[in-house]
Formats: C-alpha cells, sequence, structure tokens
C-alpha cells in the first residue's frame, strides 16, 4: 500500500502505522464488550425509531469510556450524542482542535432483524470511539511535536431504514461544527465507497366507494383496482426509466372485506437515482401521473404524500478515501482508494455527505453475501459478523485518531469537499 503523502496534508504510512498498532490494541482490549453488545442488539431488533433497548446499551457503554452523552436529539428519544475533548491539558481539556464525527446506526428491518447489518454498524462505531479515545488519551504528541486536540462525537442515529433520522440531526443543527463525518457498513465486499442513490419515500392514497361486492358492485368505485393499476403503469414505466435509477413499491393497504368494494387503498414507494435533479423531476413527474391516471381510470381520487425525509445521493471524498485504504490496510484488508463501486441503495448518510465531508465504507462479512437477506441476518450474529465489528472499530478508529491529530488531512477533505460542493 503506498503512502499517504505529507505534501498533500496527509499521514505518512509510518504514522498511519503508529496510529494503527495503538488503536488495535485498544480494540482488543474491549473486543469481548463489543461483541457481547453487537449479539444483544441482534437478539432483540428494534424498528425505526423504536431502538430503545440498543441506544440505551450504546449509551451506557460510551458514558462508562469517558463520553459525555446526551439523548433525546432533535425529537428522536433513540438518538443521542456521545462527546469527548482533548487538548493540551488532556482529556476534557480545551481541545481547539478538529471536530470528528463517528455515526452508529441501529434499527432493524421488518420481518428479517438485522439483515443490514446494523448491529454491526452500532457496535464498530461505538468501538471505533472509544479505542481512539482511549489512544489518544495516551498516545503523547504527534508526529509533529503538538499534542493530539480535538473532539470526538458519537451520533446515534435512529431511523436508517425509511426515516431519515440523519436529515432530523441535520436539520436540528447537530452537525454544525463538524469537520469530518465517518460511518462503516457491512456489506459482501469492502470498498472505501459506493455509488448510493438518492431515494424519495412515497405513499399513494386513493379514496372510493364501499358497496356490496356481490350485490351491487355497480355502485362502488374499488380504491383496490386503482392502487392494481399503478402498479401495472410503473411496471410499464421502468422500460423508459435511465438504467441507474429504480422504483420499488407495494400495496399497504387494500380492503378490509372480501364482499366489500375496498374504498381506500395505500401503495407505499420508492424512487431513487444517483441523480438529484431527474429524481425530483422527470422521474417524480411519471410516478405522479401513473398515480392520476389510475385514480382517473377508477373513478377514485388520489394524493401523493412524501412521509419520510428524501436521501441524497452519497458525496465521495476522495481525501477520506486515501485516508480508508491506509486503515484498511493497517486492519489486513486491501482495498483499491481510487475504486468506487457500482449502484447500492440509499442512505440518510448521503445528506451528511452533502453536508460535512464524510465518507461511508463497507466492511465484507461474507464474500458476495446480498444484504436485506434471511442469510445476512444470520451472518451478522456470527463469527464472520463479530470480525466485521471488530475490524470496523479498528478501522473507524484508526482514521478518527489520524485525524484528530493530523489537522492538515482535515483541511485537505475541506479542501476537495468546498470545490466538489461548488462544481
Amino acid at each position: 500500500m503506498s503512502g499517504l503523502t505529507a505534501d498533500t496534508g496527509r499521514a505518512p504510512d509510518t504514522a498511519l502505522t503508529e496510529i494503527g498498532a495503538g488503536v488495535r490494541e485498544q480494540v482488543t482490549a474491549i473486543s469481548g464488550d463489543l461483541l457481547a453488545m453487537s449479539h444483544a442488539i441482534h437478539e432483540r431488533p428494534e424498528l425505526r425509531f423504536e431502538e430503545h433497548h440498543a441506544s440505551e446499551l450504546l449509551q451506557r457503554f460510551l458514558a462508562g469510556e469517558g463520553f459525555d452523552v446526551r439523548s433525546g436529539l432533535a425529537g428522536m428519544p433513540t438518538a443521542f450524542r456521545a462527546e469527548r475533548t482533548f487538548g493540551a491539558d488532556g482529556p476534557g481539556g480545551a481541545g481547539g482542535g478538529p471536530v470528528i464525527a463517528v455515526f452508529c446506526e441501529f434499527d432493524a428491518l421488518p420481518g428479517i432483524g438485522h439483515a443490514c447489518g446494523h448491529n454491526i454498524i452500532a457496535t464498530a462505531g461505538a468501538g471505533a470511539a472509544a479505542s481512539a479515545a482511549r489512544w489518544l488519551a495516551g498516545a503523547g504528541p504527534d508526529g509533529d511535536g503538538r499534542p493530539a486536540g480535538g473532539t470526538l462525537v458519537v451520533l446515534g442515529s435512529p431511523g436508517e431504514e425509511g426515516g431519515g433520522g440523519k436529515v432530523r440531526l441535520i436539520e436540528a443543527g447537530e452537525l454544525a461544527g463538524i469537520d469530518a463525518a465517518i460511518m462503516v457498513h457491512p456489506a459482501g465486499f469492502d470498498s472505501v465507497a459506493r455509488t448510493n442513490l438518492g431515494r424519495m419515500s412515497l405513499r399513494a392514497t386513493f379514496s372510493g366507494r364501499a358497496s356490496h361486492a356481490a350485490a351491487a358492485p355497480e355502485l362502488g368505485r374499488n380504491a383496490l383496482d386503482a392502487a392494481t393499476l399503478l402498479l401495472v403503469a410503473i411496471g410499464l414505466l421502468r422500460q423508459q426509466v435511465r438504467g441507474d435509477s429504480r422504483i420499488h413499491a407495494k400495496v399497504a393497504e387494500g380492503g378490509d372485506s372480501i364482499n366489500v368494494i375496498p374504498e381506500r387503498s395505500v401503495v407505499e414507494l420508492f424512487i431513487r437515482s444517483p441523480d438529484s435533479e431527474y429524481l425530483r423531476g422527470r422521474l417524480l413527474d411519471a410516478v405522479r401521473d401513473c398515480v392520476a391516471g389510475s385514480a382517473l381510470a377508477t373513478g377514485t381520487t388520489w394524493e401523493l404524500e412524501e412521509p419520510a425525509p428524501a436521501y441524497d445521493p452519497v458525496l465521495p471524498n476522495h481525501v477520506l478515501a486515501e485516508l480508508a485504504a491506509a486503515a484498511f490496510a493497517e486492519v489486513g484488508r486491501d482495498v483499491d482508494p481510487s475504486a468506487v463501486s457500482g449502484n447500492a441503495g440509499s442512505t440518510d448518510m448521503g445528506n451528511v455527505s452533502q453536508a460535512v465531508p464524510s465518507l461511508h465504507p463497507y466492511l465484507q462479512v461474507v464474500p458476495g453475501l446480498a444484504i436485506h437477506t434471511r442469510e445476512f441476518a444470520e451472518a451478522a450474529r456470527g463469527e464472520a459478523g463479530d470480525r466485521a465489528v471488530v475490524d470496523g472499530a479498528g478501522l473507524l478508529g484508526i482514521m478518527t485518531g489520524a485525524l484528530l491529530t493530523r489537522p492538515a488531512l482535515v483541511a485537505a477533505a475541506a479542501a476537495e469537499f468546498d470545490q466538489r460542493e461548488g462544481s
């Protein structure tokens, strides 16, 4: 692995190796606690904004590691912020250096539990913060003779699976003053980044008229028929949608009784694209036309709502990607810092990446295994998932240690962010 050169403001290999050794030692010391916490979260899967057990475990762990913890952020009871400052006068000092945030996600999927591996994300993030803090507390001067200084923040962001918890944190001002934000996501591969898609959450509601399905069907206006037509229309629309964009839909409500013409139906949809303008323009307009046409054909009325915040595409940061590649090597995984994997799903980390320099790398659990499957849920609790927790804590901990002891790295990431944002 080639070094990160000093003339670009990035840490040389020797310094990163020193950080890596120190952080990995601390990860090993707390690995038992991390794995126990990962298993406990996995065994009690909680849906978005209901993650009380997971949130309490993480907060208790971080408080025990010397972090000041504040919960109930942005009107979300399970959201939290854990913070610890390092300065010239030691831990808890004035700081004054970079402010680095590590995100933890901990909600599960309906029906299949932690098939997205958020138990891994949560404990790897908390473990990274704890191990980096332990190392920083005893790290002494950095390579230039200056003591480590800055603030380490852990943001517990609930509701990633459709709720947009990070968007609410941004709107509440929790990212104000953050210089860089990182997290890690389990997957079937290792990668410093991926082309995540922007996403809008939509809900189409059709209203008709109830009537006896056998005695007087002609008096009814069938809202379920409108939902059926919408699914057909979307299926045909997909032929004319850009190849990098996606539409998914399900019927959430379709009537209560077989012998009553359904007077109400609800279709929930996700529309996705890496191009925000296309997502909110042509794609949204086309879906709205499908909804209106389905209502017109069935004599029903329609309403189209956006029940959750939209997710932005992830804006990658190459400075942070190179740092991540070096940190991957420190935990025994080799990745290409210039390689960005193909299209993925969507994440509210995309909104974070549009606000501050960010990185959302992927960590292999089982080679080739897809997330959002029962097999991945099982792996997230097994030996491979445990290895991802430990490696993820090391990966993010090393990145955090480097960013807090090398302000030039943070400045380089910020300069790239400003350039890409303005382009």
